[in-house]
């Protein structure tokens, strides 16, 4: 510890040094029990990977394609839908069935996009499950 004694100025003089000492041992202190109280690390990472069934079936699943022309026309596949009603009876019968067929949606480039959100909003109204876009590529800027 260091300590001024000497007659380094005016006497009675204010001492504006901080003693760091103390500050240093609780600082230590606490650095060593933050130390011991850390748990060990593990350098191994545990994953449950999925184990292969053989007894599963690998038939590929159903699929309809569901296509939206540029002016609003559905096309079930390739079969033109007359009403909202019509479609619907479809999607009803699609959420009946299990497993659930995959619905891949085609709109067209042109098409707005109300008539796409109408046809969504009615699969998912009705119980659709697997509903997927196909044909992104032509959304691609060349």
């Amino acid at each position: 510890m260091a300590m001024n004694v000497g007659s380094g100025g005016e006497e009675g003089e204010v001492m504006v040094e901080i003693n760091t000492t103390p500050l240093i041992d609780v600082m230590l202190v606490l650095l060593i029990m933050l130390i011991i109280t850390i748990p060990i690390q593990t350098h191994a990472v545990k994953l449950d990977m999925p184990r292969l069934n053989n007894s599963q079936d690998t038939t590929q699943p159903q699929t309809i394609d569901l296509e939206v022309d540029f002016d609003g026309t559905v096309l079930w596949d390739g079969v033109p839908v007359p009403n909202t009603d019509v479609l619907d009876q479809y999607f009803r019968n699609v959420a009946a069935q299990s497993p659930q067929p995959e619905v891949h949606l085609r709109p067209n480039r042109l098409v707005k996009y109300s008539y796409v959100a109408k046809v969504l909003a009615a699969a998912q109204k009705l119980g659709v499950e697997k509903i997927g876009f196909v044909g992104n590529e032509q959304y691609m800027d060349q």
